[in-house]
């Protein structure tokens, strides 16, 4: 945290749940925002959640800690944009 240079600014968001997998859980975003996908296990709820329930939670904003790239992960995706475009190409040849 003490990385961040612009002051915690949290705010209030709200979504809609349009996907639940064994260990997921997908929201939809307000306000066209986008979406996100959160393991199950970090959802608070008092009752079985549903799709179409509404999520609410704080969030701040995403900050770029530095110009520099990491590179470890560069690899890791460029590598798993790979095997996803091999398997991608196995099936459509299948």
């Amino acid at each position: 945290m003490e990385n961040l240079r612009f002051g915690d600014k949290q705010i209030y968001m709200e979504g809609i749940i349009i996907e639940i997998q064994d260990g997921a859980v997908s929201i939809d975003l307000k306000g066209r925002l986008g979406f996100m996908k959160i393991p199950r296990r970090m959802l608070i709820s008092n009752h079985n959640i549903k799709v179409g329930q509404e999520v609410g939670f704080m969030m701040s904003y995403p900050e770029s800690l530095s110009e520099e790239i990491n590179e470890k992960y560069l690899d890791l995706i460029n590598h798993n944009k790979k095997m996803r475009e091999e398997r991608s190409n196995e099936s459509f040849n299948s």
